[in-house]
């Protein structure tokens, strides 16, 4: 896994700043814990930090290749699974290795191939590479947008992280938010590029960007295509057998303790049966965790998007599949805990505002740590399989915006009525000031950002209205969706150095199922047809029949009512720079609610708010608003 950082100045001897160079690694302390390297030359400054995960004691960084013109070094983030394939028919081509790591294979590949290594990759990773030969950096984004990767151009060359927070720590670097920045944050659809922080890039999954003196060049190496599907129904789900297995073999590689995430759904508990059997024909038992709130499995109550608790579905998995389980049992006090919060939003280098659902991802993981440094997760299964429920809806089918926007919003209850007929902002926004409401036309970003995110899909010959307008409904969650919680499980899992592996977005297994018709991924007339049938030897009746269920969150009354007493406390100081951005009378009225439930909407105001407030007092923002 680990966290790189590093600085390329043409114009500047970067020897000089070392004290700069330390500040900017520093940041990813919690992304590596395990080790700390950097390399300074003349015009290149590179940082790591290192969790390690495979080859312990040879796999330190930055890590550099001597040659007759220059050398070339590298620091890498993330694994290459199919790196024993590749280093053998490097090998083969002369190279010779000193470690047993993925890092090595990848930096050979690029001295065999140059940028186009990318193209060879099978994995989860973001790297650069200083190629003295050329004075050149090379930057490479995995496909799915697994790991993150962001870069900031200056006049003589660029700052580049994992992170927001590792090129922010150089001065050059100022944490600056605009109206565009603002609208990004607040509009729940994940552009690609877009980093919020004005004059800072997020390098897009499948890209890799070149810097050199003359200035910065990006060239994509992938993308989601459409291609025509001719297996039958029997031939698909063969295949998806096939490829699940194939990418379970590849990522339970390791040498560390590992686990997997399990929530007692399809997708998840597919994993774990299938992660349980292969570890078993080696002799070795599989760890699950899952979480659980207190109370919640004994008083449950049933809600349109949550039919049931998680728990009894869990241990049902656990059971048939053998595993050595552990519920992680999360309460309200940890939760609202103002040292989480804070936690969380430094990880996340922004306000999500998504509440427990983010704080009790957090603390999951970092109890996790304690027994694990790997874990497997079933993240990017419901968009690439048609799991959540705009894919049936028909308000989302028809609609002109995105479908997970569409009508009654899945994470933050009834949105805004839109100018589009549908529910086109992603979060209400009542509490925003009405200067900043009407700055941000939230309406109109999501719509114009809808028409640029479908304009470049292409459809089929012949391709029925149906399953056109499911392709670009799993399109824009492949593309758009999906990243916004890779990005959470990543940040959530770095923030307490656990490396969480996603074999769903395996890219072969992208291609194949994206390109499947609608009629195939619905066959049974459920949600994730294709996985269901993949899937139903290794699974307890339970599971297969169970209905779609997303994260957990907590229902306890006293969530609720710490989140009202801590903007109370908020309130109190009426000078905070959050009242830039919240109205004070509108936050006054939502608190003054003492019913011991509040909506999903409400409450997710008060969280939003809550995460403005730690964001702006620990990065200090300069806002700029027309």
């Amino acid at each position: 896994m680990c966290g790189i950082t590093g600085w390329v100045a043409f114009d500047r001897d970067l020897r000089t700043e070392l004290p700069t160079m330390d500040a900017m690694t520093e940041t990813m302390a919690c992304r590596g814990p395990d080790g700390r390297g950097t390399h300074v030359d003349e015009h290149v400054a590179l940082g790591h930090r290192r969790l390690a995960v495979i080859d312990l004691p040879g796999g330190g960084q930055p890590m550099s290749v001597p040659t007759p013109h220059g050398t070339v070094s590298i620091v890498y983030a993330g694994e290459t699974y199919n790196f024993p394939e590749l280093r053998t028919e490097l090998a083969t081509r002369g190279h010779s290795f000193t470690t047993r790591s993925d890092t090595e294979v990848v930096l050979r590949g690029y001295l065999e191939w140059g940028e186009a290594v990318a193209e060879r990759l099978n994995g989860m990773y973001a790297f650069a590479v200083w190629d003295a030969r050329e004075d050149k950096l090379v930057m490479i984004r995995d496909r799915a947008g697994i790991k993150p990767f962001y870069y900031y151009p200056t006049p003589d060359g660029v700052l580049f992280g994992s992170e927001p927070k590792a090129i922010l720590a150089n001065p050059i670097a100022e944490p600056v938010v605009t109206a565009d920045g603002f609208r990004e944050l607040f509009a729940f659809i994940k552009t690609p590029g877009h980093a919020v922080w004005d004059g800072m890039r997020e390098i897009e999954p499948g890209t890799v960007v070149a810097v050199g003196p003359t200035g910065i060049r990006t060239m994509r190496y992938w993308s989601l295509e459409t291609r025509e599907h001719t297996d039958d129904r029997d031939t698909s789900v063969a295949r998806v057998r096939e490829l699940l297995h194939d990418t379970m073999r590849r990522q339970l590689v390791c040498d560390v303790p590992s686990c997997t995430l399990l929530s007692g759904g399809l997708d998840s508990s597919s994993m774990t049966a299938i992660a349980a059997a292969r570890l078993a024909g080696r002799g070795e038992t599989l760890r699950s965790f899952a979480v659980d709130f207190v109370g919640l499995t004994e008083n449950f109550v049933a809600d349109e998007l949550r039919p049931d608790p998680d728990t009894p579905f869990v241990h049902d998995v656990a059971m048939k599949s053998g595993t050595l389980h552990q519920d992680i049992v999360l309460s309200s006090a940890e939760m609202t805990d103002p040292e989480v919060r804070r936690k969380v939003i430094r990880a996340r280098d922004l306000p999500s505002g998504l509440g427990d659902l983010d704080a009790s991802l957090f603390l999951l993981f970092k109890a996790i740590r304690e027994h694990a440094t790997m874990a497997l997760s079933g993240e990017s299964a419901d968009e690439l399989f048609g799991g959540y429920r705009q894919f049936f809806a028909p308000e989302a089918r028809e609609s002109t915006t995105f479908p997970w926007l569409a009508g009654h919003q899945q994470f933050f209850g009834q949105g805004r009525r839109g100018q589009d007929g549908g529910s086109s902002a992603p979060a209400r926004q009542d509490l925003l000031t009405d200067q900043l409401s009407a700055a941000l036309d939230l309406d109109h970003y999501v719509l114009d950002s809808y028409h640029d995110a479908v304009s470049g899909i292409e459809r089929l010959d012949g391709e029925s209205e149906l399953e056109w307008r499911m392709r670009k409904i799993s399109h824009l969650h492949l593309t758009r969706f999906v990243r916004i919680w890779l990005d959470r499980k990543d940040r959530m899992s770095m923030a307490s150095g656990l490396e969480v592996r996603v074999p769903f977005s395996d890219h072969r297994l992208v291609e194949y199922v994206y390109n499947t018709p609608w009629v195939l991924k619905s066959f049974d007339g459920k949600e994730k047809s294709l996985l269901r049938a993949a899937a139903a030897d290794v699974l307890p009746r339970s599971v297969v029949e169970r209905r779609k269920a997303p994260y957990p969150s907590t229902q306890d009354p006293m969530y609720a009512a710490a989140l009202r007493e801590q903007c109370r406390d908020l309130l109190a100081a009426p000078g905070h720079s959050v009242f830039d951005l919240i109205d004070k009378a509108k936050l006054r009225q939502a608190v003054a609610n003492e019913t011991s439930q509040i909506d999903q909407a409400s409450r997710r105001d008060l969280e939003r708010t809550l995460d403005l407030a730690v964001w702006m007092d620990m990065y200090a923002p300069t806002i700029k608003l027309p």
